[in-house]
Order: structure tokens, then C-alpha cells, then sequence
């Protein structure tokens, strides 16, 4: 296997953003990275390196526009709804299958009791 050759730069915008996101309350850095498409040791070696001022100083902690700030509470209420769902559907799956499992009982006693 060839070793690669090519691999992404990240601007310090970038990595401070990434960063100030990682830093917000309920977000998991796993989240952010998977997100992102990086890995997320990148998160964590980036915020080192911006506390260490190897790359641009935060401007504001962990502060967004209200524009990303009504866009990440859309994206919870979402996500919230999407797991609601979820549980609803595994629900309905179970009951379904109890269900269709009582008629395919009922079909069996009636033609055990019916003499076939």
C-alpha cells in the first residue's frame, strides 16, 4: 500500500471555528469531526495548538452569529424529532409482529379445534 502523498489544509478560520464548535455545551467532538470529515484528534491537537497560539487567537469563545445559532437549534429539535420517530417505528414493528403472531395462533387453535 502506497503511502499518501496529498492530504488537506485547514485554514485557522477553519480550525477556530471547528474548535469553537467542539466547545459548545452538548456537542461531542466525535460529532463535530464526523461532520467535518476529519478525525477527531484533529480537534483536539488543533484546540492545543490555538491555545498554545501556534495558529489565530479566539476572537470570541465559543460564540456564534444568530444565524448558526437558529440553525444548531433546528438541527436539535430534528434530530429530537427523528428520534422520537425512531422509537415510535420500532414500536409499531413489535406490536405488528405480536399481532400478526396472535392470528397465526388463532388460525392454528381454530383448526385444531375444528377436527383437520
Amino acid at each position: 500500500m502506497s503511502r499518501k502523498t496529498k492530504y488537506d489544509t485547514y485554514g485557522d478560520d477553519f480550525k477556530a471555528t471547528a474548535v469553537a464548535l467542539g466547545e459548545l455545551p452538548k456537542v461531542k467532538a466525535s460529532d463535530i469531526a464526523q461532520v467535518l470529515d476529519i478525525h477527531p484528534v484533529m480537534l483536539y491537537r488543533w484546540k492545543k495548538e490555538l491555545n498554545d497560539g501556534i495558529i489565530m487567537a479566539k476572537k470570541d469563545k465559543g460564540t456564534l452569529d444568530t444565524e448558526e445559532k437558529s440553525e444548531l437549534k433546528r438541527l436539535r429539535k430534528l434530530e429530537k424529532e427523528h428520534d422520537e420517530l425512531k422509537m415510535k417505528h420500532d414500536l409499531l414493528k413489535k406490536a405488528s409482529n405480536s399481532v400478526r403472531i396472535e392470528k397465526r395462533n388463532l388460525r392454528i387453535h381454530r383448526l385444531e379445534t375444528s377436527g383437520l
